[in-house]
């Protein structure tokens, strides 16, 4: 399958129903073959079937990228078969509430598996296939709490926080490779089926373009891959309009 594209790889790992299918699509628009990944392969088959039906290549792939066999496992697979990854997009999240008087150890430690440990495990290999390349892209999707703490979200703030620090740590490093490392906060919420079911009130501001379009923030990610080397940015935040900060 190497040979039958010379379109160039974007591997996005937590290609879900919202953000992180948007930017699947969006790079599959660009002339990209999306390799996108989630822990249940059939979740993505509408995904894939949308991007091809639009005359884009995608393939789809089962990983649980806490898993450091199956991580590497993953890129070896696509840079084998599909194409050398030049662009490499971390959107897992694990965005869970719960008071610290009842978060239990596992639960936190969970937490901080899927939206830091992950990203370090997925991170580490692109940057060893992108490194001998000199060249490539890698974007992390960030929150509010990627900035600061809210109530009840002790565990997701500090693997948020956590996955900052990662990403600056590698910008500094791969950036004079020729690695461009991005992390995204976004600071609001999201169209999704999430926020219409349990926010109803937050919801109806999509009418006034107040809460965030994922094809939108998809829009970000594509603008950020296509900046020229003298004025990279690393860190950018998407917010509505009405968002307060």
């Amino acid at each position: 399958m190497a040979g039958e594209t010379a379109r160039p790889v974007a591997l996005v790992v937590g290609a879900g129903d919202a953000t992180g299918g948007a930017i699947a699509r969006r790079f599959a628009r660009g002339g990209f073959t999306v390799c996108a990944v989630r822990r249940n392969l059939d979740k993505l088959q509408p995904l894939l079937d949308q991007i091809r039906a639009d005359g884009g290549q995608a393939h789809g792939f089962a990983c649980d990228a806490r898993d450091e066999d199956a991580v590497n496992a993953l890129f070896d697979d696509i840079e084998s078969r599909i194409g050398p990854v030049e662009v490499f997009v971390f959107n897992i999240g694990a965005n869970v509430a719960t008071s610290v008087l009842d978060e239990t150890a596992r639960k936190y430690f969970k937490i901080w598996e899927m939206a830091c440990f992950a990203g370090f495990l997925t991170a580490r290999k692109a940057a060893r296939c992108m490194a001998p390349r000199g060249k490539g892209t890698m974007l992390f999707t960030g929150a509010t709490a990627s900035l600061r703490g809210s109530a009840n979200f002790a565990a997701f703030a500090g693997a948020k926080h956590a996955l900052r620090a990662l990403a600056q740590s590698l910008a500094r490093e791969l950036g004079p490779r020729g690695i461009h490392v991005g992390h995204v906060v976004i600071d609001g919420a999201i169209d999704t089926e999430f926020i219409r079911s349990n926010f109803p009130e937050r919801y109806a501001l999509k009418e006034q373009e107040g809460i965030l379009n994922p094809d939108h923030i998809a829009d970000a990610y594509w603008m950020l891959h296509t900046q020229p080397r003298d004025a990279w940015t690393h860190e950018m935040d998407l917010r509505p309009w009405m968002e307060k900060f």
